[in-house]
């Protein structure tokens, strides 16, 4: 039987550590589901703005072996939706939520929270973007 994951982000300026979730989190099962954090919720609800649009952001996604379906992100609470309607067994999320998503178990789902690749992040990138060199 397919074993289907799903993990949540906004993926903005792709970088070897959002590589390296998503490889890991593939690896937690058969087909990887990503759920792509749509302008609109980024700006609203976790105040960030973003360099790439969301089509540009899924484009860039979807040219990724590791990923096998995006589909948009618009609120905090679709997660318990997302996991029945596309039938996924196992929910994959950086360690910096830990414990935050641990109500889906209830849903029949396994909570994986992966470690981030420690010396790179967006944040990170832009800062150091503009300091001088």
């Amino acid at each position: 039987m397919m074993k289907r994951v799903i993990t949540y982000g906004t993926f903005d300026l792709l970088h070897y550590g959002h590589i390296n979730l998503l490889r890991r989190a593939k690896a937690l099962g058969d087909y990887l589901v990503v759920a792509l954090s749509s302008d609109e919720f980024n700006w609203k609800e976790k105040g960030k703005k973003c360099y790439f649009t969301y089509d540009q952001r899924k484009t860039l996604l979807e040219s990724i072996r590791y990923v096998d379906l995006v589909i948009p992100e618009t609120c905090w609470d679709q997660k318990a939706r997302d996991v029945h309607e596309y039938h996924i067994d196992v929910f994959v999320i950086g360690d910096d939520w830990k414990g935050r998503f641990d109500f889906l178990k209830d849903e029949g789902v396994e909570v994986v929270y992966l470690p981030r690749t420690p010396e790179v992040s967006t944040t990170q990138i832009k800062n150091d973007l503009h300091q001088p060199r």
